[in-house]
């Protein structure tokens, strides 16, 4: 029986920045779910994932992108379906850890200097990126046209979610493969390096010349990732 693969989206992005993923998850017989992830805080963005992972039988890969990897950190700490974590350009945060604790551990990350905020009356703020900048800081390797229409469509990433603190981390427990851009602009390739060696991944690739979004201009890469993963449930 294959694994189903669970797929869960970051930050600014959508389930649709997985499509070219999915299909090829898809030619290989692969039952794939792409999760809503609201983005609204850590918690009740992990929880909402974790009521989804119960009601599927057999076998998961979850797979996380960008903040979508503190998500499945979470998540699945006590899903007893999930024998596989992907983290894919994805933030693996350790007890106590937020998303601005791994992004500023090291040097390199360019996007939060061209994120503006929309204040909200809970007191939050809906963080958006500059339609200016979203092509060279978040996606440099898809075409323009793709990256304006990204840039126009992109979800709204609250800060309670961006400054959530993460619980237990479920990599303690469950293998975890990892891989990340050269040339990422939103989260250091030196944190994903430190990060998969604290996990103890199962295997590390860096993917030359790509940016943050993995995903949609690299889906063959991340699909084999998520094939190697299954392969070893």
């Amino acid at each position: 029986m294959k694994p189903t693969v669970v797929l869960v989206h970051g930050a600014f992005a959508e389930s649709a920045s997985w499509n070219g993923v999915i299909r090829r998850l898809h030619a290989t017989g692969h039952r794939v779910i792409a999760a809503h992830n609201p983005l609204r805080s850590l918690d009740s963005d992990a929880a909402a994932v974790s009521e989804l992972l119960a009601s599927i039988r057999g076998p998961i890969v979850l797979a996380g992108h960008s903040y979508g990897g503190s998500v499945i950190t979470n998540a699945a700490r006590d899903s007893a379906g999930v024998e596989a974590l992907v983290y894919v350009a994805g933030l693996a945060p350790d007890t106590g850890e937020s998303a601005p604790d791994l992004i500023d551990k090291f040097p390199g990350a360019t996007l939060g200097k061209h994120v503006y905020e929309v204040p909200l009356a809970d007191g939050t703020a809906d963080a958006y990126i500059h339609q200016n900048a979203y092509h060279q800081h978040f996606c440099a390797d898809l075409s323009a046209e793709q990256a304006a229409l990204d840039a126009a469509t992109q979800r709204p990433f609250n800060t309670a979610a961006f400054n959530g603190k993460s619980g237990e981390p479920a990599w303690k427990t469950i293998p975890s493969w990892f891989i990340y851009p050269e040339l990422d602009l939103a989260i250091p390739a030196q944190t994903f390096r430190f990060m998969a060696q604290r996990a103890g991944s199962r295997s590390v690739v860096e993917v030359p010349g790509a940016s943050h979004a993995l995903p949609s201009s690299r889906p063959d890469a991340v699909a084999d990732c998520i094939f190697a993963a299954a392969a070893a449930i």
